[in-house]
Parts: structure tokens; C-alpha cells; sequence
């Protein structure tokens, strides 16, 4: 049996799908599966060997100019192919930052028209591609990818799965009338997709509900990491107190909310400080100057220190410089897949009460849960695990061993492919 993996590059940062999507395909190669990982808009960016193969599909330069222009749509291939090519989106990534869910309305419901759509160039590229390396099973990315279902199966005879990765946050935020006409084309694409895998039970419940998916047909297939380079004493031995983030400098990502939290807990005098990562976009620069201005506000500037974006190895220091981790997010999150890297590294969590964390502080006891809507509880929640080091120790030791027990790759690769077999096997049948 042949898979062929479609990945959305996500415009030149690390994300936590990208590296979830590398990585299955990663270790299902490792393990002998006969799996292709095709990049779609952009190329991949991970912390580990990119095992995706080129060409680039759905180029997102030939997407935004087929959605702009009748005329370029017109246009041969072999005149605007070197569009597609890394190192021109790669550069045309600069620009990407400053573009919102509101701006790409219009884009989302053509593409999810397939063939009727003005990207149908791209499609009819994408089937040629997959027919070359005859695939049993095609998985899309996530759900705006859906409306291509249906030309795939009838031109290929494939089996049709599709990752279901918090698009609901994307989504929400298009503008009517686009957003209702996406819903609309969702649910009605939806039936020729034969499963869809989730990360969690709760965005397998979640998104059941909000997008009218056959609850049935969704398969929970719990996140994994590759767990042997986090191994080593991961408490660090010198103060002050640091709380670890590594996630997307964005508001929705809360890192305002966690430099309020040590702001009062320094005003408490306790001895903390932030050390954060992440990619931060063009359009988020703003952001960071709040989280500075509100440091300088609680008197707090030397208690932060952003090392931005960074590699495998600078994550592991990161985590392993930390005493705990928190990234309180102020959105139902999907994944989570930061906080299951910070308890293979053996530190702690403290997390919001909402979206996947509760399934994930429940599944592996490595931390505690704040109620975001109390004012103050993330700062109380976060000095309960500094004056407490024996919890500290025995939430890490818990979280490590459960995460190398129920949340390493190989388990999400033989529960990813025992979905792709029994999808295609439903299709044989």
C-alpha cells in the first residue's frame, strides 16, 4: 500500500503541524511504509530532516495570482512554473506575515471548489503528479482542502483521508458572506472522504459539531514526538525561576498573559523569569512591543528574554534551561504539540482549562490547569510549582514516562497507518 501525504507549508515558520506531518511521514519511511510527503503552497520548514519530496503542489504565489487574475490563469505552465520553485516562495514568504484569515476568503471557497474553482490548473497538476507515483490512499491536510476530494477519487481510484487540525480558529475568522459559503462546501465535500484523523478526542468531538462531520468516520490519532534527543536531566540547576515558552509570538498564543502572571508574582517577590521562542510574523511585531511595554510597566524588563525563532537544538536548551513550560493560549487549542516536547524533556506544564489540554494534562499527569477566566490563577497555579520542588519533580517524572509510554512517534505512525490500511481496505472491499 502506497500513501501519498499532502503537507501545507506554513509560509516559512515552524509549526506544530508541519513538524507533526514530517515527522509521521518521518518514521512510517523509517519503518519500511511506502509513504510520499508532497508539500502543498509552500515548502516544508522543520526542526528535523525534511522528508518531503518536490515539486511543490498548489504553489501558493500560482493560488493568490489564478485567485487575482482570469488572465494568468490562462497562462502555460512552462512560462509561470518557476513560481513554484523554493527559493522564490521561500523569498515571497517575507511578505506573508501580514496577510489575515479576512483577506483570503474569496481563496478559500475557490479552492475548496476544485475543479469549478479558479485554481483548477493546480488541481489538474496535483492529479498528474499523484497518478506518476500511483497512491492507494491520498491524505489531505486539513479541511480546505476537502472540495478536491471528489476529482481525486474519480480520477484516481484512491481512498480519501484528511487531517483535521484546528482549522476551526482560521476559519471562524473569515468574513460573510465567505465564511458561511465555506461551511456550506465543507459539509458537502465531506462525504467523499472516507476517514478523518484527529490529534485529540476533544477537536474529534469539536469538529464534529462545528463543521456537521460523520462523528464516526473521524479517528483519533494521538500526536507523537521523537523522544530520544530529549533524553538527559532536563531540571536545570541555577535560579532565577524560568518558565519556558516556545510557541508563535501572536496574541493568541497568550505570551501577554504569561508576562502579566510573572509580573504579579515578582511584585509578590518571587525570583521568575520568562525565556521565549517562536517565529514572529511582520504583522506581530507590534505584539512584542506590548509584551515589552507591559514589563516595563510591572518593572519586569530583565525577567524576559526572547532568543526568537529556533532550531532542534536550541528548543532541547530551551526546555532544559526551564523549570516549568506554559504557553496560555486564549484559544480552544487542537494539538498542543509544544506541551507533549516539554514533557518528553521532563518539565512540567501548566496550562489553560480548555480545548485539548485538560485531554493532555489527564492522559499523561505531567502538570496542572489554570481556570483562565479567574483573574490571577495562572501566576497562583505557576507559584504553587515554585514552592512545591517534589511536585515539580513528580509532575516531570509522570509526564516523561507517559509521554514515552503513549506519545512517541512510532505510536502515532502504526495508529496513522492502521487508518490508512483500513480506509483502503473499505475501498478494496
Amino acid at each position: 500500500m502506497r500513501v501519498a501525504y499532502l503537507a501545507s507549508g506554513a509560509a516559512g515558520m515552524y509549526c506544530g503541524s508541519c513538524m507533526r506531518d514530517n515527522r509521521l511521514a518521518a518514521t512510517l519511511i523509517a519503518q519500511g511504509r511506502d509513504v510520499v510527503l508532497m508539500p502543498l503552497y509552500t515548502p516544508l520548514r522543520t526542526d528535523e530532516v525534511d522528508v518531503s519530496r518536490s515539486p511543490i503542489y498548489y504553489g501558493g504565489i500560482h493560488v493568490f495570482l489564478e485567485q487575482q487574475s482570469a488572465l494568468f490563469r490562462r497562462l502555460p505552465r512552462w512560462l509561470t512554473g518557476w513560481l513554484d520553485s523554493p527559493a522564490v516562495l521561500r523569498r515571497a514568504m517575507r511578505f506573508s506575515g501580514a496577510t489575515s484569515a479576512a483577506d483570503l476568503g474569496a481563496m478559500t471557497v475557490s479552492v475548496l471548489r476544485g475543479k469549478s474553482g479558479a485554481q483548477r490548473k493546480e488541481l489538474a497538476r496535483l492529479i498528474e503528479g499523484l497518478r506518476s507515483i500511483r497512491p492507494d490512499v491520498v491524505n489531505l491536510p486539513f479541511l480546505m482542502f476537502v472540495g478536491i476530494a471528489e476529482p481525486l477519487k474519480r480520477a484516481l481510484g484512491v481512498s480519501i483521508t484528511c487531517t483535521l487540525g484546528g482549522e476551526d480558529i482560521f476559519l471562524d475568522e473569515l468574513p460573510e458572506p465567505h465564511r458561511e459559503e465555506v461551511f456550506r462546501l465543507i459539509r458537502e465535500s465531506a462525504q467523499w472522504v472516507d476517514g478523518f484523523i484527529a490529534v485529540t478526542r476533544y477537536y474529534a468531538d469539536h469538529a464534529a459539531r462545528h463543521f456537521d462531520l460523520p462523528r464516526e468516520r473521524i479517528h483519533v490519532v494521538p500526536l507523537g514526538v521523537h523522544v530520544d534527543d530529549f533524553a538527559g536531566d532536563p531540571r536545570p540547576k541555577s535560579l532565577p525561576f524560568t518558565i519556558g515558552y516556545l510557541a508563535r509570538i501572536c496574541p493568541a498564543k497568550g505570551l501577554l498573559g504569561l508576562c502579566k502572571a510573572v509580573g504579579e508574582l515578582r511584585r509578590e517577590g518571587h525570583d521568575c523569569r520568562i525565556l521565549a521562542a517562536g517565529y514572529l510574523g511582520p504583522a506581530d511585531r507590534p505584539y512584542l512591543d506590548r509584551v515589552r511595554a507591559c514589563l516595563v510597566e510591572h518593572r519586569a524588563v530583565d525577567a524576559f528574554e526572547y532568543r526568537g525563532e529556533v532550531d532542534r537544538a536550541g528548543k532541547i536548551e530551551l526546555l532544559r534551561s526551564s523549570h516549568v513550560f506554559s504557553v496560555p493560549t486564549v484559544y480552544q487549542e487542537a494539538k498542543g504539540v509544544y506541551v507533549i516536547e516539554a514533557l518528553a524533556a521532563g518539565l512540567p506544564v501548566v496550562q489553560p482549562r480548555h480545548g485539548s489540554f485538560p485531554e493532555l494534562i489527564e492522559a499523561t499527569g505531567g502538570g496542572l490547569l489554570y481556570d483562565p477566566i479567574q483573574p490571577g490563577a495562572l501566576a497562583r497555579t505557576i507559584a504553587t510549582l515554585m514552592d512545591d520542588e517534589p511536585l515539580r519533580a513528580r509532575l516531570a517524572e509522570k509526564g516523561r514516562e507517559a509521554v514515552r509510554r503513549s506519545f512517541t512517534d512510532v505510536i502515532m505512525a502504526d495508529e496513522a497507518w492502521s487508518v490508512f490500511e483500513r480506509m483502503a481496505s473499505q475501498a478494496r472491499g
